[in-house]
């Protein structure tokens, strides 16, 4: 069953020299405990597409969807102030920098204390006993001695486990995590990531995580929605990603990634080009510009959706009957 199902999401942002086309027409669903993850370069509207799903962008940020449904209710009926409920209750959000994202002039348990006592009710005593219960869930040493700590006085990865703490204090239905891993250590990313698996398996929440690894991809979620120039152009679960992926792009993500067996010396394929300027994106598919294959078509027209497997499907006119049989070069 669909705990969130979006229907043509398009945002924009209207500044002094146009109008920034973030998301074009997205569309996507997830299920009730399940991990997807979103993967894309810098500015291919992840991020943006999430934060508009949970009304957490700016007021000069222009929504529109044909529907946002989440278990079962429609987001854009939804006012402020139970928009508010729901963020606090049943939608939580790791985001990316919790140095930016914690406030440096409260403890940590003022921050933990907020969204139960406004969320859950809670009174003073119930929430301290509560955030200390947290704290141990996310695995932060010495808890009694954290709460009184300020974030400037934690390290990267006690704030990012207190930015969890926070997410998951009223146990939402979904949790959103936006680049949750992309500031710490490759030792440090890897305790985050066991951490969210094992919440997730305690929970039963939904995740979704936002992120341009693919490797945190592979290693935490079932399906991937695949984004370049606010569209999705490729959606499919792991297995279909990584072993039968049919989009340019995704090759080129897929390409980029260090592998084991790499011979010394052997170097890495990046994607040539850069990301398209969203004030003025390309009439056809957004990666005409960089791709390899593009034909005349790609540069005039967006490429209709071919759904490959019930799971699977892929935005790019190289699956026209008509177009030259193209495989991935690995």
């Amino acid at each position: 069953m669909s705990l969130l199902e979006v229907k043509n999401l398009n945002t924009s942002f209207q500044i002094g020299v146009g109008t920034v086309r973030a998301v074009r027409g997205v569309s996507f669903h997830v299920d009730e405990g399940e991990s997807v993850g979103i993967v894309g370069e810098s500015g291919s509207g992840k991020s943006v597409t999430m934060l508009s799903v949970t009304g957490l962008l700016p007021d000069y940020a222009n929504i529109s969807a044909d529907s946002i449904l989440f278990d079962g209710r429609e987001i854009t009926r939804l006012n402020q102030k139970a928009l508010r409920a729901l963020h606090g209750s049943e939608i939580g959000m790791i985001f990316q920098d919790p140095m930016t994202s914690l406030n440096p002039l409260f403890t940590v348990e003022s921050q933990l204390t907020e969204p139960l006592k406004n969320h859950l009710h809670m009174d003073k005593r119930s929430a301290r006993a509560r955030t200390l219960e947290l704290l141990r869930q996310v695995e932060i040493p010495n808890p009694e001695a954290r709460l009184k700590q300020y974030p400037h006085e934690l390290s990267g990865g006690l704030r990012q486990r207190v930015m969890i703490a926070i997410a998951i204090a009223c146990e939402p239905k979904m949790i959103v995590a936006d680049e949750p891993t992309t500031a710490l250590d490759v030792t440090i990313q890897a305790q985050i990531l066991d951490l969210l698996q094992n919440l997730k398996r305690e929970s039963r929440a939904s995740i979704i995580m936002i992120t341009h690894d693919m490797g945190v991809i592979a290693s935490m979620c079932s399906r991937i929605l695949v984004m370049y120039g606010g569209i999705i152009c490729e959606q499919g679960d792991v297995r279909e990603i990584f072993y039968g992926a049919r989009h340019p792009y995704t090759w080129g993500l897929l390409n980029s990634i260090p592998k084991v067996q790499q011979k010394r010396g052997e170097k890495l394929i990046p994607i040539k080009g850069t990301p398209p300027d969203m004030l003025q994106p390309p009439a056809g598919c957004p990666f005409s510009p960089r791709c390899r294959y593009c034909m005349p078509v790609c540069r005039a027209y967006m490429p209709p959706v071919t759904a490959l497997s019930d799971t699977h499907s892929v935005s790019c006119h190289l699956l026209h009957p008509n177009a030259p049989k193209i495989e991935r070069e690995v």
